[in-house]
């Protein structure tokens, strides 16, 4: 199967992590992929928009409801799009929305409205990742069909060691080749 067509809808959330998505990206694109760009507005605090589209050449979309350049519905159109979501750094606040079908944004609305398969790369602080609310979170969308890479024990941002760190680049752009070739 040829995966060089293929849309992948990469969601960008609040993590000081927030700027291994421009490597991400460009692994992507180097690998023959589509990608566009979903960011929470608490990522933009991160990494900018113009950053993201640069790398990605597409337009990065932030607001649910923002003003149509087209009239179509982004989440929706979005979601129709997508052959896979990746959400990389993925922080425990939008794993719970997720968990709890929560679409109070663009990003938690176009997971909710896609078909598509969802891989989920968590990265927080280690108390943060290992609470119990967070792991039942993780095991409910588990359940339901989302996959998740890492996180890793590495060095976080607060300069402690723990589990929480982003998982590598490369572990996370070969999860989504083998998601797409399955599907």
């Amino acid at each position: 199967m040829l995966l060089s067509k293929k849309e992948i809808i990469l969601g960008v959330s609040a993590s000081i992590a927030a700027y291994k998505a421009c490597e991400i990206i460009r692994s992507l694109k180097e690998e023959g992929f589509e990608v566009t760009v979903i960011m929470t507005e608490e990522a933009k605090e991160f990494i900018t928009p113009l950053t993201l589209a640069g790398l990605s050449r597409h337009k990065v979309y932030s607001r649910i409801f923002s003003d149509p350049q087209d009239w179509e519905i982004e989440h929706i159109s979005l979601a129709d799009k997508a052959d896979l979501i990746l959400i990389a750094p993925a922080t425990a606040n939008i794993i719970a929305k997720l968990a709890c079908g929560l679409g109070d944004d663009l990003l938690s609305s176009c997971v909710l409205a896609a078909k598509a398969p969802v891989l989920i790369a968590p990265a927080m602080n280690f108390n943060m990742f290992k609470h119990k609310i967070t792991q039942e979170n993780i095991a409910k969308l588990k359940s339901v069909g989302y996959k998740f890479i890492g996180p890793e024990k590495g060095k976080l941002a607060d300069g402690r060691v723990g589990i929480g760190h982003l998982a590598l680049v490369e572990d996370i752009v070969q999860e989504a080749k083998t998601l797409l070739r399955e599907r």
